[in-house]
């Protein structure tokens, strides 16, 4: 223990974050052997082609730093897959930035727009790095609810909230946690609300394979008009189910990417070369990406069938890692209360939704993540069967 006779003081940027609900769940899955469906991570191996392709660039030679941007090879495969997919050219020197992970990029492209007092759009339930992000940055959220319970976006509220001082909406399709994705209407509102407008987009797709049902994924990577005012942020962890590896990327604009490489360049300055050399053979192969929608649906539909014996009601899930269930039927317990308790008296670890608003507005729903091993899967549902 560090012995302090005068005790530094400092201003917490931070004032209202403690420990997340992430941690204090975990901690009680760990503690009480139960079966964590709580953090989006898988339990089952991810490809050994890819984690062959890493360990051969480690032992050909690719160890040293990588260019601040990333490995251009990589970042040519990010382009080429870009026009693949959305018909969208992307130059890879000066629009493709890699990054340690989707968080990173989504915080870097705050730092590198926000001014204090700016104000930035956030949707709730909100993946929870959004708000310290912007907070962080001396930016305001300015908090809208998503519509319970299919969790879509009211852009008439939306329109209210607009003010002079807003400088970004924060998108997030597929959505954590609730699972949920943009449609075509919500393309064109979101147009008519930032056309001659100064607003910036940013928009967390670290989801983009993970979608179903035959849903086409409206990335803002599709339409020219709002790619020109946006950060698009990715994970190569979500889609590889290697979250680890803490490796993603930002697409944006020439201009806007210059900025946010200023920035980057101070902070992580590059990532890890042979992950990014693996990864950029690894995008050769087009199946690599194209297979995963279908097997996280497989996922989800069996979750589903098993879930359909317990006394827990389903709420859509479109794409992502998670679906959120009510319990309304089961207890009237907080969403907190509840998930806590059944990870101590039946050994399933969940997130309660009520952890994804600021308000802590419980609605009675709780999140489990479906990419697991089936097994996994099965013994969680048994368990839950009891409750």
């Amino acid at each position: 223990m560090i012995a302090v006779n005068n005790p530094i003081t400092i201003t917490s940027k931070l004032p209202d974050v403690g420990t997340t609900i992430f941690t204090v769940m975990s901690g009680l899955a760990s503690e009480y052997n139960a079966v964590n469906l709580g953090q989006g991570f898988p339990d089952f191996p991810m490809s050994e082609e890819l984690t062959g392709l890493v360990n051969s660039a480690m032992q050909n030679g690719y160890n040293q730093y990588a260019p601040a941007p990333g490995w251009m090879p990589l970042r040519e495969a990010i382009a080429e897959k870009i026009q693949f997919l959305y018909n969208t050219k992307v130059n890879p020197d000066t629009e493709i930035t890699i990054t340690p992970g989707g968080t990173y990029a989504i915080y870097t492209a705050l730092t590198t727009v926000l001014q204090p007092g700016d104000e930035v759009i956030i949707f709730e339930p909100a993946y929870d790095s959004y708000i310290p992000n912007v907070t962080i940055n001396g930016g305001v959220p300015v908090l809208i609810d998503l519509k319970f319970p299919d969790y879509r976006i009211d852009w008439e509220e939306v329109r209210n909230k607009i003010t002079p001082r807003t400088r970004v909406i924060v998108l997030n399709t597929p959505h954590n946690p609730t699972g949920s994705v943009l449609r075509e209407d919500d393309i064109d509102q979101l147009r008519s609300i930032v056309q001659d407008t100064n607003i910036i987009i940013l928009s967390d797709e670290v989801y983009e394979h993970l979608i179903f049902d035959n849903i086409p994924h409206q990335s803002m990577l599709r339409y020219p008009d709002l790619l020109a005012r946006s950060f698009v942020c990715f994970s190569f962890g979500k889609v590889y189910h290697c979250t680890g590896w803490k490796l993603g990327y930002a697409v944006a604009p020439a201009a806007l990417s210059k900025e946010f490489r200023k920035v980057h360049q101070f902070n992580c300055f590059s990532c890890h070369t042979p992950s990014q050399v693996a990864l950029a053979a690894f995008l050769q192969t087009r199946d690599s990406y194209l297979s995963l929608a279908p097997l996280l649906q497989q996922k989800r539909d069996y979750f589903q069938e098993l879930m359909s014996k317990t006394r827990f009601t389903p709420l859509p899930s479109y794409g992502s890692y998670f679906q959120c269930y009510k319990y309304d039927r089961i207890s009237n317990e907080s969403d907190k209360d509840f998930a806590i308790r059944i990870t101590k008296e039946y050994g399933i670890a969940t997130i309660p939704v009520s952890a994804f608003y600021k308000s802590g507005k419980d609605d009675k729903v709780i999140r489990f993540c479906f990419a697991k091993k089936e097994t996994t899967l099965a013994q969680a549902a048994e368990r839950l069967s009891k409750i």
